[in-house]
């Protein structure tokens, strides 16, 4: 009971500190919002091109041929394509060149001569898709007109229906973090990370304030105490993390996927160790030294672990720097457990956070023993 009853005590003397409980709730709020708005288009696929205009000079005689264009243009500009008819004295190539025109097309009987824009590059490789495909399914046309001409006509008078050659089926669904849901994972492990401040003032406090001596006087063991401190300082760093998690997926709609209780863990296991850091270094480094080390390795663990941008795949010194972030592994199995289903991804970054925070607890139990006092 008196490990719980020192744990209800650290609980409530956290919040009774309103401004530091204040600050572990609004700023991965702000920054998430801040960053999420700011760099949304950062994770978005979509690409807006302009206005796609297709220059075309036909001189085409055969019927067929040009009964099959005009089904073709119909269909492309109703898609958006717009198609104009080149006199005799243009010269549709330096019209490209000056930048009027998307892509200038030669018609005949022989084919389609295709001059695209190095301006308009995206338009004018959609335009040459588009070219392409008329250019192959009127040669199919053409084939079935020597062998069969019934069925060319039905392939001719096809030419204006939008036809669906290649259908795409997913194995798996395309799904992948927005802006927000990104933004929502990586500052809910940076806010995480940053119970160790807290942590490095749990013995720390009670010196400053002149009641260390108190507590070892109270007939209370030191491992009473140093339960009921580690268990109250991570219980309230939890509920800081777990009300950024509620905040992030009802108010922000962020997508934190369906296995709640893997993503439970690598958050709670990453409270525990940035709390083991946070002691173990108040007992290694005397004074404010600790709580100065601990902000520089916050701020160095969050920026090169994907709190601020997206780390994407490195190589070299690169890959072996990212890894050692606390969040780099703690992102990299979330990410995995919403995106992927893959709930097993959460178990090496447990190992390794419990890992590490066992080595520090033990690192200041053995330095609280050494003392007759915190």
């Amino acid at each position: 009971m008196t490990i719980w009853t020192i744990a209800y005590k650290e609980i409530r003397s956290n919040l009774r500190d309103t401004r530091t409980f204040l600050f572990m709730l609004a700023l991965p709020i702000l920054l998430m919002l801040i960053l999420g708005s700011a760099l949304a288009n950062t994770f978005s696929d979509d690409i807006h091109v302009g206005n796609l205009r297709l220059l075309v000079k036909s001189e085409a005689t055969l019927p067929q041929l040009t009964a099959y264009w005009n089904g073709f243009a119909e269909t492309i500009g109703k898609e958006g394509v717009a198609i104009e008819q080149a006199s005799v004295a243009t010269d549709g190539r330096d019209e490209v060149r000056a930048n009027r025109y998307s892509a200038y097309a030669e018609l005949d009987d022989t084919g389609i001569r295709l001059y695209g824009s190095s301006k308009d590059t995206i338009e004018s490789n959609i335009l040459q898709g588009m070219l392409t495909a008329f250019a192959d399914r009127y040669s199919l046309a053409a084939a079935a007109f020597r062998t069969d001409p019934a069925a060319a006509q039905a392939i001719v008078a096809s030419a204006g229906q939008p036809v669906d050659f290649i259908r795409e089926t997913a194995l798996t669904a395309d799904k992948r973090p927005g802006s927000i849901d990104y933004y929502a994972v990586a500052m809910t492990t940076m806010i995480a990370l940053y119970s160790a401040m807290s942590a490095s003032s749990l013995f720390r406090g009670e010196r400053t304030r002149n009641t260390a001596i108190r507590l070892m006087a109270a007939p209370i063991s030191k491992g009473e105490i140093f339960l009921g401190k580690v268990i109250g300082c991570t219980f309230i760093n939890m509920l800081c993390v777990i009300a950024v998690v509620l905040f992030s997926k009802f108010v922000f709609q962020a997508d934190w996927g369906n296995h709640y209780v893997s993503v439970f863990l690598v958050l709670l296991t990453e409270v525990l160790l940035a709390v083991s850091l946070g002691l173990g270094m108040s007992f290694l480094i005397q004074g404010d030294g600790a709580r100065s080390i601990i902000m520089i390795f916050t701020q160095i663990a969050s920026f090169i672990g994907g709190a601020y941008f997206p780390i994407g795949d490195t190589e070299g010194v690169m890959t072996w720097i990212s890894n050692l972030s606390p969040l780099r592994w703690a992102n990299t199995a979330l990410t995995q457990i919403i995106y992927l289903d893959k709930s097993s991804a959460a178990w090496p970054a447990i190992e390794l956070n419990i890992g590490i925070a066992a080595v520090f607890l033990i690192i200041a139990v053995i330095s609280m023993r050494r003392r007759e006092a915190f």
